[in-house]
């Protein structure tokens, strides 16, 4: 019997989603939000790479590539799904996805094998599972042969939102061959290439072995694979085995030339030695790049009409309501998208919808939270919601996982009450450590060095009440955390 064929499953988990605001936040991106289903995006992702194990192919826990500050919530969501990675590649700055996919092939070739790299965005999603699989093996078998292979979507409408490739059948390979990359093109070209044929929308999946991929990249950016190769020189890697996030050197990977795949090689390798080919993927694919995609996936009622959540309607048509935390009403409106959270409510016409990035750069120059965080933020340990905020007072409900425990910490300019709704609580409050169940609380004061841990198996929810001169999540000093976090 052969070797079975080494796949290892590549996730690039970075970008923020703007064009998804105020779903998805610079803290929580939209790869890892329910959009399709009942999975995030990250979740399907993982899921679906998972799955390409056959009896001739093995496939490996996944490499993550992604940033700092998402990698509990990468860990977690990967838990909830029962997938183990590989390891997490936390980037310090974004580079684009050359240096990320630079990183995990630099990783994957650390074990001595050379494995097929199964490259695919985060934020992607595809209805028809059984079709994407076959195209998948139909690319790992072509890529073990030293190729260069991308997923190429069959367009059904003249989009303008993809970057296209041109290519052609050839007689003797169930694959086709690369001649050359499109750039976004505009509706009336976009309306020839869809007439035309031979031009498919660019899925930004690759499969590859590692090696091809640092050749191809020698060959035609020594300079990326150069820095990427001193940045992952100077790595660390957390001693927890459980949580295994590998950091390349800071300052070597700032100095990385920031490009894209495409650009970097793709766009080089057809008629180059590197030979390049595609595979055709029917399988309902989408990036969800913007709300109207969205709407596109979702199903809708016979008006045209797709909804989430609490939403009433009167006399409307083909529009998109995502309602949150109340009710939302429509009537006699067409082609809109409304999307409603706890503290932010978006309007926009369908057909402006990749326009919403605007409103993000708004908040962002005027550094207002709704750009990066959502009312209920997502912790390592669990989360809390801010649920109201007045002059100098702030409520919270916080929820703390089984046996998890937030930093053991202080505050200047804030004290804290206490008071346990679910579970039991194990408390730290100066040289005090009490334990509090249902309806029991406590005082923290001002400056007093305190800890919240769960130590039961049923999720802990606390109310906490914070009264003080400055209530800003900036004002803390950790003594001692689980999570290797600087600030919360």
């Amino acid at each position: 019997m052969t070797d079975r064929t080494k796949v290892q499953p590549v996730i690039l988990c970075g970008g923020s989603g703007t064009r998804l605001w105020p779903l998805s936040r610079a803290g929580f991106p939209k790869q890892f939000l329910c959009l399709s289903g009942e999975e995030s995006l990250f979740q399907q992702a993982a899921k679906r790479l998972m799955s390409l194990g056959t009896e001739s192919i093995h496939v490996a826990n996944p490499l993550v590539v992604t940033g700092e500050e998402h990698r509990f919530l990468a860990l977690e969501q990967l838990r909830e799904v029962d997938i183990d990675w590989y390891a997490a590649l936390l980037e310090p700055v974004g580079r684009n996805t050359a240096p990320a996919l630079t990183l995990a092939g630099l990783a994957a070739l650390e074990s001595g094998d050379d494995p097929i790299l199964v490259v695919t965005p985060a934020d992607q999603t595809v209805i028809d599972s059984a079709a994407f699989m076959q195209a998948m093996h139909a690319a790992i078998l072509e890529a073990t042969e030293g190729s260069i292979v991308i997923l190429g979507i069959k367009p059904d409408r003249p989009e303008t939102g993809y970057g296209y490739i041109n290519s052609k059948i050839e007689a003797s390979k169930p694959t086709m061959t690369v001649q050359r990359f499109v750039e976004k093109p505009n509706a009336a070209t976009a309306q020839q290439y869809l007439e035309q044929g031979g031009y498919y929308w660019n899925a930004g999946m690759f499969i590859l072995k590692a090696s091809v991929w640092l050749q191809a990249l020698q060959a035609f950016r020594p300079d990326i694979l150069g820095a990427t190769i001193q940045a992952w020189a100077q790595r660390t890697t957390d001693v927890n085995p459980a949580t295994p996030f590998v950091r390349p050197g800071r300052a070597e990977f700032q100095a990385i030339p920031s490009e894209s795949v495409d650009y970097a090689v793709m766009e080089h390798c057809p008629g180059s030695a590197f030979p390049i080919q595609m595979v055709p993927l029917e399988a309902g694919w989408s990036d969800l790049g913007a709300w109207d995609a969205v709407w596109h996936v979702l199903p809708k009622d016979k008006y045209g009409n797709a909804h989430q959540g609490d939403v009433l309607t009167s006399n409307s048509r083909n529009t998109l309501v995502h309602a949150t935390s109340r009710l939302v009403g429509l009537v006699g409106v067409e082609n809109i998208i409304v999307v409603e959270t706890a503290d932010a409510v978006l309007v926009t016409d369908k057909a402006h919808s990749q326009d919403v990035k605007h409103i993000v750069n708004q908040l962002q120059a005027s550094q207002r939270e709704e750009q990066t965080l959502h009312r209920k933020v997502h912790r390592p340990w669990g989360w809390y919601d801010s649920i109201d905020q007045g002059g100098r007072f702030k409520v919270k409900r916080i929820q703390v996982n089984p046996g998890a425990s937030l930093s053991l910490q202080k505050h200047y300019h804030r004290a804290e009450h206490w008071i346990v709704v679910k579970g039991t609580a194990e408390i730290t409050n100066g040289s005090r450590v009490l334990l509090l169940t249902e309806n029991q609380s406590t005082y923290i004061p001002l400056g007093e060095m305190h800890r919240l841990a769960n130590p039961g198996t049923i999720p802990l929810e606390v109310i906490e009440v914070q009264s003080g001169d400055y209530l800003g999540e900036d004002d803390i000093v950790r003594f001692e955390d689980h999570y290797g976090r600087s600030k919360e």
